[in-house]
């Protein structure tokens, strides 16, 4: 194709009678999958409910603006169509 690179027809190529990669269980996922959960670094409270409430207030900001941006529009059309 004439979009290829070199690196990737070399990496097709190199490919080619290598069996495909195993599945895993679904037991082995879950036992990752718990073991990357354990390296998480888990928010304390404080942090918790700092980032909420500051997730709160600007959402609560954008719905204010996104509100009076469509209020003003709504009153535009008004004066010209209404």
């Amino acid at each position: 194709m004439a979009t290829e690179t070199r690196g990737e027809a070399a990496a097709k190529d190199e490919g080619k009678g290598k069996s495909a990669p195993k599945r895993t269980t679904p037991a082995l996922f879950v036992r990752q999958v718990i073991a990357e959960l354990r390296k998480v670094i888990w928010p304390t409270r404080r942090e918790l409910v700092t980032y909420t409430t500051v997730s709160l207030v600007f959402v609560l900001i954008m719905v204010a603006i996104v509100s009076g941006f469509d209020y003003g529009l709504q009153q535009g059309i008004y004066k010209i169509f209404g």
